[in-house]
């Protein structure tokens, strides 16, 4: 192979990397993106005005924190005060978001969908063999003298009627943040299809 044609070969290669690059700050700055919505709409919602929300002083760039990194590390470390993560479809359509605040997993369902508790899996798949387990195992390890109460999983459902205002889950491990993470995001999903049909 002439020397031409291992530097068009490795130019080739360069440029593929460089595609691949270009993709994934595409990809974060997006969620990125939907992660400042969903802070700010939190915000006004909580009754912050956008001036209010200008006021607030900068934190230095080396305090922030992406989505990527909390990926990586599970569950949102404690420094971080508030952390939101969204639940979407394959196709991006909203569900839910999960807002990490002092320990606390608070799963707040996308307000224009009305998820009821009555459409499965709801209580059969994520109450009964997700929810309910780990709170019984966590029962059965204070019982034991393996776990203080203080530190057992936990979880409350807040309704309107049959529907789903919030979802408070307290003491949360990493393992156990990724399997939530998980079968809360195919939950919704299920009863969004379902909800369709």
């Amino acid at each position: 192979m002439s020397l031409d044609s291992e530097k068009m070969k490795a130019l080739v290669i360069f440029k593929k990397k460089l595609e691949m690059k270009l993709e994934d700050l595409e990809a974060e700055t997006k969620e990125v993106t939907t992660m400042l919505e969903t802070v700010n709409q939190i915000l006004l919602d909580k009754g912050f005005k956008r001036g209010d929300i200008k006021e607030i002083p900068q934190q230095p760039k080396e305090a922030l924190t992406t989505v990527a990194v909390k990926e990586k590390t599970g569950i949102p470390s404690v420094q971080e005060p508030e952390n939101v993560i969204p639940l979407k479809t394959l196709n991006e359509e909203p569900l839910a978001i999960i807002y990490v605040e002092q320990g606390e997993l608070h799963v707040l369902p996308d307000e224009s969908k009305s998820f009821s508790t009555n459409t499965p899996p709801f209580n059969n798949f994520l109450v009964e063999r997700i929810l309910a387990r780990m709170q019984e195992k966590d029962s059965e390890l204070v019982r034991m003298g393996e776990l203080t109460p203080d530190k057992m999983f936990s979880y409350n459902i807040v309704r309107e009627g049959d529907l789903i205002r919030e979802i408070v889950i307290k003491n949360v491990d990493e393992e156990r943040f990724k399997e939530l993470r998980s079968s809360l995001r195919w939950t919704f999903e299920k009863m969004y299809e379902k909800m369709k049909t």
